[in-house]
């Protein structure tokens, strides 16, 4: 089984900076295709950023350029680097990791992000 635990999470004004964590409980992260996702109340969880086992990099539009998705392998670890805040960004940020063949899907509990003056 793997727990993914996320942290990082907190309030920041308009304009801030934060960067989230999240840590993969066993080795098997390496093989893992990781990913952030959020959701606000009473909108579906969207998609915000995605990295392969390979490094390549995926964001939504609503991001591009200010968040930055990395992994360290070594630290069975990914990041969200959150930059340029805005009050559109709060929302509760999941950890996601997965892998096709065979299927394997996990999520973190989730990380409050606020974003308010």
């Amino acid at each position: 089984q793997v727990q993914l635990v996320e942290s990082g999470g907190g309030l920041v004004q308009p304009g801030g900076s934060l960067r989230l964590s999240c840590a993969a409980s066993t080795s098997i992260f390496s093989i893992l295709n990781m990913g952030w996702y959020r959701q606000s109340p009473g909108k579906q969880r969207e998609l915000v950023a995605t990295i392969t086992t390979g490094g390549n990099t995926n964001y939504a539009d609503s991001v591009k350029g200010r968040f930055t998705i990395s992994r360290d392998n070594a630290k069975n670890t990914v990041y969200l680097q959150m930059t340029s805040l805005k009050p559109e960004d709060t929302a509760v940020y999941y950890c996601n990791g997965k892998q096709r063949i065979p299927f394997f899907d996990t999520w973190g509990q989730g990380t409050q992000v606020t974003v308010s003056s």
